[in-house]
This record gives C-alpha cells, structure tokens and sequence, in this order.
C-alpha cells in the first residue's frame, strides 16, 4: 500500500509541484482542508502550513505525524511555536524538496519504527529506504507505480489481491470503473522483473486480480 500524506491547507491549489514531486516518489497524495480532514482515510503523516493547524490535526488523530512547512510569511518564533504545538517537525524557508523528503521519511521511520526496511518475498528484495528493488541481486528499475504495486504484492506474495483492492491501496481509486491502468502496470511490472530471468511474477487470477508468485 502507498504512504498515504495528507496536505491540509486552506488552497488545496497552491503546492501542486509538491504533490507531483510526492506522487513521483510512490507517496499517495490527498488534498483537504483542515475542515475536511475527517473525511479521508487516515495518512500516516500530514503536512501543514501553520503552527496553529497542528492542533486540528491533533483534535482528529492524537498519533498522526505531522510536518509545518512554512512558508515565506513565517516568523521566527514559529518553529518554537510549532513544537510548543506539538509537530514532529518543522522545515523552514528555503529548503528544497529532496529536503523536505528526506525529513518525511525520518517521521515516518520514528512514527513506524516496526516496519521494515527491507521486505522479502522469494528472490525479490525491496528496499524501502532507497526504493531499491532486487530479483536475486540483480537491480530492477521501477517507475513509482510499478514500486507501489510490488510493495503491495509483497507484503503477502501468494495471496490472491483482488482489482478492487489493487486500485483502491495503490491508485487511490473508489471504485474500479471501466480502467486498464492495473492491468498495463502489473504486465510491464511483470516484464521487468521476469527479464532478470526469474519468475514467473506477477501472476494474473482472471477475472479476480493478482498475486505475486505461485
């Protein structure tokens, strides 16, 4: 399942670099106002603007992580309000995005710190850390997607994931519509990992979904 990582902001449009650069990276993006927090599935970890929004994150979900990322408005006694809030951590201006990634996986480590960070199933190694999938000590490339839905598949590899399923951890989907966007993922995720000369992977159940191995 895709990290999801709420940004709660008042204008959900201002920060759309930053969702594509998340997205790029295998996170699961959501968009809300702090008003409509409670109207999404929990993430496990939020971003916010402010010191003050910290507190309505903390009114939903006393445990989530939450990030203030400032912005060029910020004072200089914010950090230190921001921590008298309660935030896990604060970046402030400048800072650039391999920054700012860099601090949301250093949360996430500590809010998570049960979680492997290496996760095996068979001859495939993934590392979470780098992102670096291995098929018996060969490097894979994946593109974020390709990523998202092996780590998926991994963390039970012979079972059966319906496309329901698929869509809605890994895509963010609702329902499943009329969509091949599983099918062509799971087909070049396949051809990847079975050009190492292993397999099969990525075992397609017709007419149900797919499960990573027999």
């Amino acid at each position: 399942m895709a990290t999801k990582v709420l940004i709660a902001e008042p204008e959900p449009a201002s920060d759309d670099d930053l969702e594509r650069q998340l997205e790029g990276d295998g996170f699961e993006v959501v968009r809300s106002s702090e008003a409509a927090v409670l109207d999404v599935r929990r993430p496990s970890l939020v971003l916010v603007g402010d010191p003050e929004a910290v507190d309505a994150c903390r009114s939903w979900d006393a445990d989530v992580p939450v990030i203030v990322v400032a912005d060029e408005r910020s004072e200089p006694g914010d950090r230190l309000k921001a921590f008298e809030h309660g935030c896990d951590d604060y970046v402030a201006p400048p800072f650039d995005y391999e920054e700012l990634l860099a601090r949301i996986r250093a949360v996430l480590r500590r809010s998570n710190p049960g979680e492997a960070d290496l996760v095996e199933a068979g001859e495939i190694a993934i590392d979470r850390r780098t992102r670096r999938v291995t098929v018996a000590g060969e490097p894979v490339d994946l593109s974020a997607k390709e990523y998202a839905l092996l780590l998926e598949l991994a963390t039970d590899p012979t079972r059966v994931f319906t496309k329901e399923e698929l869509l809605r951890d890994v895509w963010g989907y609702k329902s499943q519509g009329k969509t091949r966007t599983l099918d062509s993922h799971a087909s070049r995720l396949r051809r990847k990992l079975v050009a190492t000369g292993r397999g099969p992977f990525v075992i397609n159940i017709w007419g149900v979904g797919y499960r990573l191995f027999e």
